[in-house]
């Protein structure tokens, strides 16, 4: 069952999408995503700066990568979290979830450092994972300037941010100790036949008939389709390891295609010997950050996460 609060978002959700004429390119809905974005931003928290902006050089083939900075007005070596965010990978931006991202930085009084990381049709594989990958050895190498602690560098994301930030967790492990991981509806494996993909094909806000033509998109065309079951950069579960990873919240949805895409994961992580917790997200859809305006459940997802994150990397 689908909690009720969340109807109230999708109606609105779906009447500031209703103006995307048909047939539109992954450009369109990406300018569309941003509109609507905006429009339907909360307010920003009073504490929180978010006027600084940086470019990350990187050897990926899409190049430098822009982040943008939430810190709490609070002085001192903050904990920092790492944020890629969802959009399917090919939309999105530190713009579009900064009502997350901020609201991060301002309850757990942290910085949380956003990536604007390279979108296909355009960057396909693995140009944003090479972009998170060298951001992630930016902050550590920048910490005191950033103002951050270097022990305390968490990695996080949702959806597509979620695969990023899980993938690039796995591939940095003895690289750069992170000290949490936060992985939101995340998806971690391409499996078409799972059971949440087939029971919530018709969900709101996502659908699994769509998914196909993403998929093959990321990765950059059917002939590469066979990174999505054996590269675990793409799909971090398909990894022949999953052991010495930072703690990991996953946060899941139970009316959700991505559901046990997040499940399975997590299962992954804990048989490994990590520090794992589930949430399933009872009467909850994928994205549902994005309801928390309308859906009480929401706003306390979002702050049971901030929770668990401000304890971990205490």
């Amino acid at each position: 069952m689908i909690n009720p609060q969340i109807n109230d978002f999708m109606a609105r959700w779906t009447a500031e999408w209703a103006t995307l004429k048909p047939g539109a390119t992954a450009q369109d809905r990406r300018a569309k995503f941003e509109e609507v974005a905006a429009s339907m931003a909360l307010s920003a928290p009073a504490d929180v700066d978010m006027s600084v902006e940086h470019w990350v050089d990187s050897d990926s083939s899409a190049g430098k990568v822009r982040v943008r900075v939430y810190r709490h007005a609070e002085g001192g070596a903050q904990p920092v979290l790492i944020y890629l965010h969802g959009g399917a990978f090919l939309q999105g931006s530190p713009e579009t979830h900064s009502d997350i991202t901020a609201r991060i930085a301002a309850w757990n009084r942290q910085t949380v450092i956003s990536l604007d990381y390279a979108l296909c049709p355009e960057h396909p594989f693995p140009a944003a994972f090479e972009q998170t990958c060298d951001v992630a050895r930016w902050v550590r190498s920048n910490a005191e300037a950033l103002g951050i602690d270097p022990d305390k560098i968490a990695i996080g994301g949702d959806s597509a941010g979620g695969n990023l930030a899980a993938a690039v967790a796995l591939a940095l492990r003895d690289e750069l100790t992170f000290a949490a991981q936060l992985l939101i509806y995340p998806c971690t494996e391409f499996d078409l036949t799972r059971e949440s993909m087939i029971a919530n094909a018709e969900a709101p806000l996502l659908q699994t008939k769509g998914m196909p033509v993403v998929n093959r998109m990321y990765v950059g065309g059917e002939a590469n389709e066979y990174l999505l079951s054996e590269d675990p950069r793409v799909a971090p579960f398909v990894a022949k390891d999953h052991s010495g990873l930072a703690p990991a919240f996953v946060a899941v949805a139970e009316n959700d295609p991505l559901r046990d895409s997040g499940v399975v994961y997590a299962e992954a992580l804990k048989a490994a010997g990590n520090d794992v917790t589930l949430d399933l997200g009872e009467g909850l859809i994928h994205g549902y950050l994005r309801s928390m305006e309308y859906c009480t459940e929401a706003e306390n997802k979002l702050r049971k996460m901030t929770t668990w994150l401000a304890e971990t990397c205490a």
